[in-house]
């Protein structure tokens, strides 16, 4: 049982490890992106239209679920990911990547109170410990007060959205099966981000930037969809702390890509955001 256990495990935590590392590999290319000038709506359409090009033949979708698109909650669901995703690749243009994924953890936060408030989850005191010890690391990154750049702002932003989508998806889990609600937010994200992307539609031909923009759509969508599949494996409680290991990928790709090393404060936030992360998949391995 132990040996089965711990497979299953290791199979977890190699699946998270390469969604993850994808997720920020995306989110590494639109900064690219963004930080050579291309605007940020242009990167978010482009990675909800390809990625719904990519995982819409594989979507399974009926005729009876295409109407569904228009359903209420689909669509606030699929407009909070489009304002995270948006907020996100704004702050990207001007903080490191690090800094910008440990605001972003604000997420994890906002989705435990949430569910707390309005799903009537059950609450755990040593998750809450370990989610205001998380909650600490991102105000020793993000520094509120005079210091705080608007790039940071933007990135609380993106995690506070993150957070409600979290709380969202978990409200329609019961009710629509998971490659619905991924096929369901690209279709209509990229379906809402056409009036501000497609008119910043770069007028270069370099492939250089249509390699990015493949790269930020490919990367994010194969990301999330792992995600998916994972979640279909294991208890949320399980693969959502794995999600943390996206700070670790955002360190290191900051120092080989943008040559961005995380000063001390950051440095010592990311760490205990880490430590909070990985401390919550310990004990849902000991509960199960």
């Amino acid at each position: 049982m132990t040996d089965h256990k711990s497979t299953i495990s290791f199979a977890v935590v190699a699946m998270m490890l390469v969604a993850t590392t994808s997720i920020v590999g995306g989110d590494t290319a639109g900064k690219l992106l963004t930080g050579g000038g291309e605007s940020p709506f242009f990167v978010a359409w482009s990675r909800f239209a390809l990625g719904a090009a990519l995982i819409l033949p594989l979507s399974g979708m009926t005729l009876s679920e295409w109407p569904q698109l228009l359903n209420w909650r689909i669509l606030m669901r699929a407009m909070l990911i489009v304002c995270g995703i948006s907020c996100i690749l704004t702050a990207l243009r001007t903080e490191p990547i690090a800094n910008v994924f440990g605001g972003f953890f604000i997420g994890p936060v906002v989705a435990y109170v949430l569910s707390v408030v309005i799903l009537k989850e059950r609450v755990s005191p040593a998750r809450t410990v370990l989610l205001l010890i998380g909650f600490a690391g991102v105000l020793i990154v993000v520094r509120p007060g005079a210091g705080m750049g608007l790039g940071m702002l933007w990135a609380v932003a993106a995690g506070t959205f993150y957070g409600c989508f979290l709380v969202a998806t978990r409200w329609l889990a019961v009710a629509f099966r998971p490659r619905f609600l991924l096929t369901s937010q690209l279709l209509i994200g990229a379906i809402v981000l056409t009036p501000l992307g497609l008119p910043d539609w770069p007028a270069s031909g370099d492939s250089t930037l249509w390699l990015l923009v493949l790269a930020s759509a490919v990367l994010s969508a194969a990301g999330n969809y792992l995600i998916t599949v994972v979640n279909r494996t294991v208890p949320a409680s399980v693969s959502a702390p794995l999600v943390y290991f996206q700070l670790v990928a955002a360190a290191v790709l900051g120092v080989l890509v943008f040559g961005d090393w995380p000063d001390t404060f950051s440095l010592i936030g990311l760490v205990v955001i880490l430590s909070s992360g990985l401390g919550g998949f310990v004990l849902a391995l000991r509960q199960r």
